[in-house]
């Protein structure tokens, strides 16, 4: 399985950004994803997650209400529009894939490369 996360870029404070992670390897639909990011000096830290069948979600507090992740299982894409962002929000984003877990895994199997999203003031 393969992750190529796109779509990351500069952005000021209050903008909105959309990223994307598309998925090529294994049965897309069969995977819950999740995102995560990770700052300069800090761990990588849970953004969102969405179930395989897109029924669920979860997200972490800080991003409640700002962010929404989707998915299009006919794409083989998952989504994170990021919307009212600070510039707290400035990491790099990474997806990653979990096979028919449900959306408080911990343990993806997959991890895309990452995408930097620069959020400035």
């Amino acid at each position: 399985v393969q992750l190529q996360a796109s779509g990351g870029g500069l952005v000021q404070a209050g903008g909105s950004l959309t990223v994307s992670c598309a998925v090529s390897g294994r049965t897309f639909s069969s995977y819950t994803m999740g995102w995560f990011r990770q700052a300069p000096g800090k761990e990588r830290e849970f953004v969102a997650a969405i179930s395989w069948s897109g029924g669920s979600t979860r997200y972490a507090d800080s991003v409640k209400g700002r962010f929404t992740i989707s998915r299009d299982n006919a794409k083989d894409t998952v989504y994170l529009q990021m919307n009212s962002l600070k510039p707290e929000d400035t990491a790099v984003y990474y997806c990653a894939a979990d096979f028919r877990a449900n959306i408080y895994t911990r343990n993806y199997d997959y991890w895309g490369q990452g995408t930097q999203v620069t959020v400035s003031s």
